[in-house]
């Protein structure tokens, strides 16, 4: 880290953000974590994980292109503020299904749906505001590295404190928690004093400036170069952590406990790596990093695949989240700082889309293949595949040697979160 690590907290309205939010994502992990334990036990379902995430990820990839015109249309922060009460409702019935029904699966699936669709228009608005919220534009980068490492820092955090509530508690209380979470990120949005929302006129209908999107992309290949990428290490390789249940369960013969240490492990090596990338220096390749630690993504799950020994899988598993970090942040990152203002709502929802959707159909993928050939096997092919995508990435760059703007620097710290929400 060095003095410009925290250079977006001089901005009071992006401190109340970060504040409410850290607390928020706390309770959304540890709901995440109780869902995925809650679906493999009671099904013993390696699929079924796999439509657990799904039924979240999906719908929210779906709606997020429509909720990207939202946030360029209207107000973000009064859509921001509409889909967090909307988190907190839905979190509360989650809380009521889990309470009253023993066998809960397709309730929950069902409430993760609705949850997708919110976040469906929650996340283009929620990370297009970061903009309004800093004031020197020149932290805008950092604020989108302090967001992955607030994100990470949760995931850290969330997923041990739901294991051993789980084990001591039962999963109720993991979404109760999430519930009540929920009213400190709505007090931090109602406390914040952002600019005065300029209303402007719109010559297109919403499916006009959806078009609009996708044609600013297609002219921009430094955007539509990094999609791809990301398209391809999420529909097969980021869905190993679908199957971390099972490593837990049955490879480890481990409990919730055990289960919620495999996440927060994986949670710190991306914690590390958001520090990281927020502690780059100006001028940073964010191309080359991104090839690097796509590389170390790689190794990270070719180590971990059939390693037996509990804690040194940890430290592998923590290894592979350290590169899995800059998959989501870097393209974050370049799209935060390149897009044109006017497009920051549309090209985040098509980001957020291709994330979105690309992950639950890995997850399905990958929980259908780990049927077959087992979780290990199944792991040690996503490795190799991530070398190998590494490997276009640095093809891509010494053959086509990056054009100016398909190789973005940054004139500060640069990262973000994702998402995933």
């Amino acid at each position: 880290m060095n003095v410009n690590t925290f250079n977006a907290f001089r901005s009071r309205n992006y401190r109340l953000y970060f504040t409410g939010q850290s607390i928020s994502l706390l309770g959304t992990w540890m709901q995440k974590t109780a869902v995925s334990w809650i679906v493999y036990s009671q099904t013993q379902s390696k699929f079924m994980l796999g439509v657990s995430v799904f039924a979240t990820l999906f719908p929210s990839a779906v709606f997020s292109t429509i909720g990207g015109v939202v946030s360029d249309r209207y107000n973000r922060y009064r859509v921001l503020l509409l889909t967090q009460v909307l988190s907190m409702i839905q979190a509360i019935l989650l809380t009521l299904v889990v309470y009253f029904q023993k066998y809960a699966v397709w309730e929950i699936i069902s409430l993760s749906v609705i949850l997708g669709i919110i976040n469906g228009f929650d996340m283009p608005a929620r990370q297009s505001l970061v903009y309004d919220m800093v004031d020197d534009k020149k932290d805008l980068s950092n604020a989108v590295a302090l967001n992955s490492s607030m994100v990470n820092l949760s995931k850290l955090l969330g997923p041990a404190i739901a294991g051993i509530a789980i084990e001591n508690l039962g999963e109720v209380v993991c979404f109760g928690l999430n519930a009540f979470s929920f009213i400190a990120v709505i007090t931090s949005l109602l406390l914040m004093k952002l600019p005065p929302y300029v209303v402007q006129s719109h010559t297109k209908n919403i499916l006009g400036e959806l078009k609009e999107g996708f044609q600013y992309i297609n002219q921009t290949p430094a955007i539509r170069f990094v999609l791809l990428m990301l398209a391809l290490v999420s529909l097969l390789v980021l869905p190993f952590t679908t199957l971390m249940p099972v490593y837990a369960k049955d490879i480890f013969q481990g409990t919730a406990s055990t289960f919620g240490l495999i996440d927060s492990a994986i949670g710190l090596g991306a914690f590390i790596g958001a520090l990281y990338l927020a502690s780059l220096k100006t001028g940073s390749d964010l191309h080359t990093i991104l090839a690097r630690n796509t590389f170390i993504l790689g190794a990270g799950l070719i180590l971990f695949a059939y390693t037996s020994w509990y804690p040194l899988a940890l430290c592998f598993i923590a290894f592979a989240a350290f590169g899995m970090m800059s998959q989501v942040t870097i393209s974050n990152t370049i799209l935060q700082t390149q897009v044109t203002p006017s497009m920051r709502g549309r090209v985040i929802s098509l980001y957020l889309m291709v994330y979105s959707s690309a992950l639950p159909i890995g997850g399905l993928l990958i929980g259908t293949i780990s049927h077959y050939i087992g979780v290990q096997a199944t792991v040690l092919g996503e490795g190799i595949l991530a070398l190998l995508l590494g490997g276009l990435h640095i093809r891509s760059l010494q053959k086509a040697k990056l054009k100016p703007d398909v190789t973005p620097t940054v004139d500060a710290p640069s990262a973000e979160i994702a998402l995933h929400s």
